[in-house]
């Protein structure tokens, strides 16, 4: 039986269609209500966008021979697996030995093909990040950019306040401690832009949330965790064992996979209201800017520091090298968005309100300090 589950966030659509539910089951839940994400009659396919997701072993071992038939192909690392990829006339075709799955991207119509021999969990996750990146490609063309920020969301009126800064900044610290004030959380990570008439319009960027032992249990969300996985429950299947580990003994130490990589809990969007209460928004407008820095010997107060937006920014092509667009979805666009539409984002950013912070793992004295800052906004 083919299923089927679109995608809709702003002006974009696109349509995951598979032979096995579990793939459009994964899609739901992985974009849920950050992009509109629901349940359609297969036959009700998007103009704009189809993700034609199968398990099929005979597709499977057309494309992967098409790979490998002479024709010139190259090596590429796509979302930390190694693919072969290969031109097939306008089409670009891949094959990934490690996921046990083809690819067959067709630019021109905005139709992508994948198919499997039997392993549906390396399919699910695939053809979540190759319809992401279709969402991207048509939201890129429409006028958007990318940046590398959290959000929150005042229901009341849709402000949205973004915050900035460098890996450990506490992006995220910062947007789930809002959003425990009353906020509504937008994005963890990232965020859609576009400047309007009416400022600069935000959308969520749906991807696992990543957050440290430490802070978990500084929420006071570990043991949440814990009695989740207890119940029989799980986490995004990215997580670390090393990690699950940690959670059921109870530990909140950090653990590194690198001097600078930090194993976390990987949380799906949608367990974020189910498991810890946190409300989602689904869009809003930029209403002020935030630089946090984390200092944990520190004091948590707000700073009389002059900070600005830098390229860093921006998300592009560099910064996403574990996307490349092996397959033509951005057509030609640079990953971040086009260099005329960020500048104007970051005009219009830059006259908003920005503030800069000191946050420590002390919860209730940084979340009394970023109520401050924002409940004048």
């Amino acid at each position: 039986m083919i299923t089927a589950t679109r995608l809709e966030p702003a002006t974009a659509a696109v349509t995951v269609l598979s032979n096995r539910r579990e793939v459009t089951d994964w899609a739901q839940r992985y974009f849920g209500p950050w992009w509109n994400a629901a349940p359609v009659e297969p036959t009700a396919v998007s103009a704009e966008g189809v993700v034609i997701a199968d398990v099929d072993p005979g597709e499977h071992d057309t494309i992967t021979r098409l790979v490998f038939d002479g024709r010139l192909n190259v090596s590429v690392d796509f979302a930390k697996h190694r693919l072969r990829a290969a031109r097939d006339g306008d089409d670009v075709i891949a094959t990934s030995a490690s996921e046990g799955v083809a690819y067959r991207s067709s630019p021109a119509n905005g139709r992508f093909v994948m198919a499997t021999m039997e392993d549906v969990q390396p399919l699910a996750l695939a053809a979540a990040r190759v319809a992401r990146e279709a969402i991207r490609g048509q939201l890129l063309r429409a006028g958007w950019a990318v940046l590398h920020a959290s959000a929150v969301v005042r229901p009341r009126d849709g402000a949205t306040i973004l915050t900035f800064g460098d890996k450990g900044a506490g992006k995220t610290t910062t947007a789930l401690l809002l959003a425990s004030h009353g906020w509504e959380l937008l994005a963890n990570d990232r965020v859609l832009v576009r400047p309007t008439e009416q400022g600069v319009e935000v959308v969520p960027w749906p991807s696992a949330a990543a957050l440290g032992l430490g802070l978990l249990h500084s929420l006071g969300w570990d043991v949440i965790a814990r009695e989740h996985l207890r119940a029989g429950g799980s986490f995004h299947p990215t997580q670390h064992e090393a990690v699950t580990t940690s959670l059921m003994r109870g530990s909140s130490e950090p653990l590194w996979e690198s001097a600078r990589r930090e194993r976390k809990v990987q949380v799906f969007p949608d367990q974020f209201p189910k498991l810890f209460g946190v409300p989602l928004a689904t869009s809003g407008r930029a209403a002020a800017v935030l630089f946090p820095e984390m200092d944990p010997s520190g004091v948590p107060d707000v700073l009389d520091e002059p900070r600005s937006l830098g390229e860093a920014d921006f998300m592009s092509g560099s910064t996403e090298d574990r996307y490349p667009d092996l397959f033509d979805q951005w057509h030609g666009i640079e990953g971040g968005g086009r260099e005329s539409v960020r500048h104007v984002v970051g005009t219009r950013l830059a006259a908003l309100p920005h503030r800069a912070v000191r946050l420590t793992h002390d919860i209730p004295a940084s979340t009394a300090v970023l109520a401050k800052v924002t409940d004048s906004i």
